[in-house]
């Protein structure tokens, strides 16, 4: 949303619709657990919930570039998009740590 606000542009806001995406499998096929990601086990349901977050965030990153490509964003905007990718990515790992420490 910062790269939309800085440079009066809406284009970026459709990877804020990847962020939205990229939970999903894990509430819908995972039980809001992150720890289907890393077992080796599970099915067609857990793969298809590994494929689609992998999908997603593949898609987070592939937006800005796509957008800068074409001419639509600028630079600035993708280097943003970048961050913020990173500092949710972040969260999403921390997450991942804390769900895995069940002493709370």
């Amino acid at each position: 949303l910062q790269a939309c606000a800085i440079y009066s542009n809406w284009w970026p806001l459709l990877s804020a619709l990847m962020y939205v995406l990229v939970p999903m499998p894990c509430l819908f096929f995972g039980g809001g657990s992150t720890q289907f990601l890393i077992s080796r086990d599970g099915g067609g349901w857990m793969d298809a919930a590994k494929f689609l977050t992998g999908a997603s965030a593949v898609g987070s990153m592939a937006i800005p570039i796509i957008l800068r490509h074409a001419g639509l964003i600028g630079t600035g905007a993708m280097i943003i998009e970048f961050t913020s990718f990173f500092i949710f990515v972040c969260t999403v790992l921390c997450f991942h740590r804390a769900s895995l420490d069940d002493e709370w």
